[in-house]
This record gives structure tokens, sequence and C-alpha cells, in this order.
């Protein structure tokens, strides 16, 4: 598999448009897939302890109180058919992840031919983790405000439990725009960019790290049995395990940022008690003050609930992600110059 080889260095506009289709397609299609795989470990996007009523003194339990609890409560109320349960939310969730991933992987490319000075990939992955985090940081905010609306309404169609408050996704947005008006499908984005700068920058400057050193450990076996290879390909199996460190790394210190950005995501929803208890509108001042309250009431562990399985399912998700963009751009590549 050609990872490191090199693209046509055009100049033309023609050039750069294919380009940047071949980098949007392959990343719509890697999110796609990614997304696809890791959904059943995203139906849950409350906390797995007591919560505390926002603006009151009384505290209801959370209708999941861990993985193996959520899994059997999903097969007793969805029946055979699990399939609903454990995708619930998942075309929305498509909507949001493959444009998400388009944008983020046409940008990326972009800005490292801009930092590198080449649209050589292997000039790129020679960049400094500065400019590597810096770049991921940029694409990612870029990609949040293009998708953020199919984040929202994937975030409330998936958090609303049974009965349903929104059969559709457009009911839900319509809903949205009524209540709240056209900025109320922009709720939490501030906190969501203050995540994603530390998150994209941190999961793509890690994985150019980690490849880097898987490189430099392929040179030091091939020179020590004497074999006459240099090429700097990764197996699929390395590139995954880049992108698994890389996604592990990224969710671990991001975490609570993603916590206090669905909160803002599903202020004022109405659902049934047993799926959690309801934040109200304008709940938190901003995202200083969300974090203040969700320390005062909930502890350290309010902030850091859900991460075994959020990690469980990001570290997989980015590393599907990178290897199937890696497929994709090689095989569009070669069948489109």
């Amino acid at each position: 598999m050609r990872m490191e080889g090199e693209e046509p260095a055009t100049a033309d506009g023609g050039g750069q448009i294919k380009r940047a289709l071949i980098d949007a397609t392959a990343g719509a299609i890697a999110g796609g897939i990614s997304r696809t795989v890791t959904s059943p470990l995203d139906v849950q996007l409350e906390p797995t302890s007591l919560w505390a009523l926002v603006r009151s003194n009384v505290t209801a339990p959370s209708k999941y109180t861990g993985m193996l609890q959520a899994t059997k409560d999903i097969f007793r109320e969805e029946g055979l058919p699990v399939v609903k349960g454990f995708w619930r939310g998942n075309v929305p969730a498509l909507l949001m992840v493959m444009p998400y991933t388009a944008i983020q992987f046409a940008v990326l490319h972009k800005l490292k031919t801009f930092a590198a000075g080449s649209s050589k990939t292997e000039d790129h992955i020679q960049l400094s983790p500065y400019l590597s985090y810096a770049s991921g940081a940029l694409a990612g905010c870029a990609a949040t405000v293009g998708s953020y609306p199919f984040d929202l309404l994937r975030t409330i169609l998936a958090s609303q439990g049974e009965p349903k408050v929104y059969p559709t996704m457009r009911s839900a947005f319509v809903d949205i725009v009524r209540t709240r008006g056209f900025r109320g499908v922009y709720a939490g984005l501030s906190p969501t960019l203050v995540e994603i700068v530390p998150y994209a920058g941190l999961q793509f400057g890690t994985y150019d790290t980690f490849k880097r050193w898987t490189m430099a450990w392929n040179h030091h076996v091939s020179s020590t049995t004497s074999s006459i290879s240099t090429d700097d390909n990764l197996s699929s199996f390395q590139l995954f395990i880049c992108g698994l460190a890389a996604g592990t790394c990224a969710k671990l210190v991001c975490h609570p940022l993603d916590v206090v950005k669905k909160r803002f995501q599903i202020e004022g929803l109405q659902r049934h008690p047993k799926y959690g208890g309801r934040v109200e509108h304008h709940a938190y001042r901003n995202m200083f003050d969300a974090l203040r309250r969700i320390l005062q009431t909930e502890g350290w562990a309010g902030l850091y609930k859900g991460i075994v399985p959020s990690t469980v399912k990001a570290a997989p998700a980015g590393a599907v992600t990178f290897v199937a963009y890696e497929f994709t751009s090689d095989w569009l590549e070669s069948i489109l110059t």
C-alpha cells in the first residue's frame, strides 16, 4: 500500500480541486465507516451515577450505571431487533460525521501543504509536532463549524429515550428553531470549539508523531536484520495502533470538555425521568460556570463520567478513521490520477 508516496504536485487550480475532492471523499467515507462500526458504544450520553438536577436539591438516578447494565437494558427494551437500540440516532450521526471528516481532512491537507511548502505526503509527515498540532486544531475547528447542527441533532435524538420527544431529525430541527431561534442549532458551539482545539490537535499531532516513531523503529529493525528495504510504508496494523494511541491520548485529556458540551446541547430536552434529570434552559451561564457547577454537584467524577465507554469508542473510532482514510485516499488517487 502506498502510504507516503508522492502525489501530483500540480500548481493549477484543476489539480488542487482534484486533491481536495480526493481528501474530502476519502474523509467522508472513512468517517462513515468509523461511525457505523462504533455506534453501539455511543447510545448513552448521560451520567452513569446520581444526576444532580440543575437549580434544585433533588437528585434522580440515572438510567444507566455502567456499560454492562446499559447493554442489558437495551436488549430488554428493544427485544431481539436490538440493532434499532444500539444504532439509535446513527443516521443523523452519519450526517454529522461524514461532512465533519470530509471538511477536516480536506482542510488538514491544505494546511499541511502550506506549512511544508509541498503537497508531497512524505514531506507532511516530517512537519514539527507543533505544526502538526496547529494544522489538526484548525482543521477540526473548520469541520466543527461546518457540521455542528447535525452534531446537536444527533445528540438530542440519541439522548431523548422513550417515548421519543422527536420522532425525526426534521421535527427536532423545527422545534429547536421555533423555541430557541436559529442560534439554538449552535447551542454549545463555544465549548465544542474549546474542546476541539486540543482534541483535534492532539489526535493529529500524536498520530504523526507515532507514525514517525514507527517508521524509525522499522528502519532500526531493518538495519539490525541486514534487510535492504528502506520503505517508509507502514502496515495496516501499525497505522491502526498509531491511530488507537492517538485517539486514547486525545480523549483522556479532553473528556471533561465533551461532558460540558453535551450538557449545553440537551438543555430543555423533555424526556422521561428514568433517562436522567432534565437540564433546564439557560442552566449554565457559560462553559466555566458549567464546569464549576458540575464540580460542586457531582465532583471530579462528574467531569469524567462515561470516560471508559467514551474512550473505548473514541480510540478505535480514530484508528478506524485513519486507516480507512489512508486506504481510501490511495485508492481514489490511483484511479483519478
